[in-house]
C-alpha cells in the first residue's frame, strides 16, 4: 500500500509542498523573536525616518521575513495544482503543529536545568543559559494567538484570491495571481498580527502601530515582486516532474474544489 502511495506521482508532490509548507512556516515562527536591522544586515547606513507622526522608524524586521516567502510561494504552488481545499487543509495543519511546538516549548523551559549545564556557557558570553533558552523559546501567548490567527486568515485569503483571479486569466499570467494574492494576503496577516499583539495586547498607539505595519509591509511587497520568477521556476520543474497531461488534469480538479 506505502509503495503505491510514494509512487503516486501527485501525492508524492503534495507530501514534498507540504513539507516545505510547515517547515518554513514553523522555522519562522521560532526564529520571529528576534528583531534585526534590514539596513546593518545589507551593510547600509541605518535610516531613521517618520511617518504618522511617530519618528525613528526603521527597517528593523523579526526574523520570521527569511523564510515567510518561501510560506507563500509554496501556498500559491499547491493552489495551482490542489486549490482551496488542499492550502485550508494545511494551513489547519500547519497552525496545529506551531501549536503543539510552543507547547512542548512550555513544558520544556519549564522542567529544571541541571546547574552545571546553567552556567556552563558563561565562557561563551551565555552566564545564564536557562535565561536565554526562556527568552529565545518562550515567546508571549499573546505574540502567538496573534501570529496563528493572521497565518490562517492569510493563508485562505491568499488561495481564495489566487483561485478568482485564475478563473479569470485561466492557465496565462502566472505572476498576476501568484504577485497580486501574495502582496493582498501579506497585508492582511501584517494588519492582524500588529494590531492584535501591539494595538491589543501591548496598548501601542494606533499611529505607532499603524506606522510599524507601513514599514513592515512596504518589505514585503518588495519581496513579493522579486519573489515573481521563483514562481515560474518551480512551476516549470513541476510541470516537468508530472508530465503536461497530469499537470493540467490537477489544475482543473484544483479550480473545481472549495
Amino acid at each position: 500500500m506505502i509503495h503505491t502511495i510514494i509512487r503516486d506521482k501527485a501525492t508524492r508532490l503534495f507530501i514534498i509542498l507540504g513539507g516545505f509548507f510547515i517547515a518554513n512556516a514553523i522555522i519562522a515562527e521560532v526564529i520571529g523573536v528576534k528583531i534585526f536591522s534590514l539596513e546593518g544586515t545589507l551593510g547600509f547606513t541605518r535610516v531613521s525616518f517618520s511617518m504618522l507622526g511617530e519618528s525613528g522608524l526603521s527597517y528593523d524586521l523579526t526574523a520570521g521575513v527569511i523564510t515567510w516567502p518561501v510560506v507563500f510561494i509554496m501556498t500559491d504552488i499547491i493552489n495551482e495544482y490542489y486549490g482551496v481545499r488542499g492550502v485550508r487543509f494545511l494551513s489547519f495543519l500547519t497552525a496545529a503543529f506551531i501549536a503543539f511546538c510552543f507547547l512542548v516549548f512550555y513544558f520544556a523551559i519549564h522542567t529544571v536545568p541541571a546547574g552545571w549545564w546553567a552556567v556552563s556557557q558563561g565562557k561563551n558570553g551565555v552566564p545564564d543559559m536557562q535565561a536565554a533558552y526562556n527568552q529565545v523559546l518562550g515567546q508571549g501567548m499573546n505574540i502567538i494567538v496573534a501570529s496563528l490567527t493572521a497565518f490562517v486568515v492569510g493563508q485562505i485569503t491568499d488561495a481564495r484570491i489566487f483561485k478568482l483571479i485564475k478563473k479569470v486569466t485561466g492557465e496565462k499570467h502566472i505572476w498576476m495571481r501568484a504577485t497580486l494574492s501574495t502582496l493582498v494576503s501579506q497585508l492582511i496577516d501584517t494588519i492582524v498580527v500588529l494590531y492584535l499583539y501591539l494595538y491589543v495586547s501591548m496598548g501601542f498607539s494606533f499611529p505607532k502601530v499603524t506606522a510599524i505595519a507601513m514599514v513592515n509591509y512596504t518589505y514585503k511587497f518588495l519581496i513579493a515582486i522579486l519573489m515573481t520568477p521563483v514562481i515560474y521556476i518551480i512551476h516549470e520543474i513541476i510541470e516537468r516532474y508530472l508530465g503536461k497531461t497530469l499537470a493540467h488534469e490537477m489544475k482543473q480538479a484544483a479550480m473545481q474544489n472549495r
